[in-house]
């Protein structure tokens, strides 16, 4: 149901709303860098606390975790605080966040300046697509959507080589500090150009939902973070993912039965949005699963470098980051129908061209099939998001986006966890009857990613 509109939010010029943006690419870049950049520092970092590997991975999986914990709460926040203060509160966290890193003397306080990270990450992100689509007209959204997919999908590409530049002539903690001075700047920048540009919407703070959420999103994000590390049949595992589950379908039941829910879930009856959720899953599958099944097939099936692993995958990540302005401008002008279509043929053909690829093959054909799945996958990312969200009014805006972004994390976890276990399932499989046994489990994840792919050509 609708909710009342207590403030309808500041009308901006057209000077205004182009500095909002740049606010919100300048932060985006730094928190976007912070998700991978860490992979990079690890290492120094679990020699510096004296900790392991398993240990040391929670500064990433634990910052991704509250990413997912936050993200449902951010439909009531992006609906109850003023644009402007809200920002600036997620700014200071994610400084705060940055401070603590920087400055920790053990890796628990560590951890706890990453959680605080997460938290500022998730609010920024959904923030920003929220004040995308309220601020600029339809007929500029795909466009300014398509800058914005660079700066959220260009950082994480360069962040672990600057990073690792950074670690080997200064020290991991320069990475924070470097960090926490962009944030200030954008900071500061926001309390001269911000405006109160969304709407307040009267909405009642559901505390057992958000409670419900947490155990649903965190239960299923840790049970499959926890897949490569413990048996299926685990604690860590099993029993993570019935509790994830069972709050998943708690969760649906009660947000249908509030009157004012936390997150209403009744924005999926539009249909527009619904294939967009499913296209953006897919998406997610094909590209997260790819990128930790590629370092598997170039490390331990040919024997190479981690470095060339890199070369394998680098420029396929970075033409799906510099096509979402041009691809952005597409859409505005041409809609959605022949991007999809396109892309999802190319999908197609290149998941099939994986799936007969043998351990002769030169590690550099893969890489060139890589770089038409990405094209691929960049022509239909940010313009599918855009489209499904063209009939939600904009009392529901920030309920879609906290839907989709929660359902798209998923995904991509899901992604990486299903794909690895596919790849070595049928490699135990096989055993020792052929061959490099690991060789056809890599050909039959990507014809099951061939077979998935089928869905978005029917669309």
């Amino acid at each position: 149901m609708d909710n009342k509109i207590i403030y309808e939010g500041e009308k901006v010029t057209d000077k205004e709303r182009t500095l909002i943006f740049i606010n919100f690419i300048i932060s985006c870049i730094a928190s976007s860098m912070l998700t991978t950049a860490l992979t990079t520092a690890l290492p120094p970092i679990m020699k510096d606390f004296e900790i392991d590997f398993n240990t040391g991975q929670w500064l990433t999986s634990g910052f991704s975790l509250f990413i997912s914990i936050i993200t449902p709460l951010s439909a009531y926040l992006i609906t109850s605080i003023k644009t402007k203060k809200l920002y600036c509160l997620a700014l200071l966290f994610f400084i705060a966040g940055l401070t603590i890193c920087a400055l920790s003397p053990n890796f628990w306080i560590m951890m706890l300046g990453r959680i605080i990270q997460g938290c500022g990450n998730g609010l920024l992100t959904a923030m920003g697509q929220v004040i995308i689509l309220t601020i600029y007209p339809p007929e500029k959204r795909g466009t300014i959507m398509g800058w914005f997919g660079l700066s959220i999908g260009f950082a994480p590409i360069i962040a672990p080589t600057i990073a690792g530049i950074i670690v080997d002539y200064v020290g991991w903690r320069m990475i924070f500090v470097i960090s926490i001075t962009i944030m200030v700047i954008s900071l500061i920048f926001a309390l001269f150009v911000f405006k109160n540009v969304l709407p307040i919407i009267e909405k009642s703070f559901d505390i057992v939902s958000l409670f419900i959420s947490a155990l649903a999103f965190g239960g299923i994000t840790l049970a499959i973070g926890n897949m490569g590390k413990h048996k299926f049949v685990s604690f860590q595992v099993l029993m993570l993912l019935i509790i994830g589950i069972i709050s998943i379908v708690l969760f649906v039941i009660r947000q249908l039965r509030l009157k004012t829910p936390l997150l209403d879930i009744r924005v999926l009856k539009d249909p527009m949005l619904s294939i967009s959720i499913v296209s953006i899953v897919l998406v997610q599958l094909f590209l997260l699963g790819s990128t930790v099944i590629f370092p598997i097939y170039v490390q331990q099936l040919k024997k190479e470098s981690a470095t060339i692993s890199g070369l394998v995958i680098l420029p396929g990540s970075l033409l799906m980051a510099l096509i979402s302005p041009v691809v952005g401008k597409f859409y505005d002008k041409f809609g959605i129908k022949l991007l999809l279509l396109s892309s999802s043929i190319i999908i197609l053909i290149s998941n099939l061209s994986l799936f007969f690829i043998n351990i002769h093959a030169s590690i550099w054909i893969v890489a060139i099939i890589q770089v038409f799945r990405c094209l691929a996958l960049g022509l239909i990312f940010t313009p599918i998001l855009t489209w499904g969200m063209t009939n939600i009014p904009k009392t529901k805006t920030s309920d879609a986006t906290a839907l989709l972004n929660s359902i798209r994390n998923l995904g991509g976890a899901i992604g990486s966890a299903l794909f690895v276990s596919i790849m070595t399932g049928v490699a135990k499989t096989i055993g020792s009857e052929k061959e490099n046994p690991e060789m056809y489990g890599f050909n039959i994840v990507f014809l099951s990613m061939a077979i998935l792919s089928l869905i978005l050509v029917f669309f």
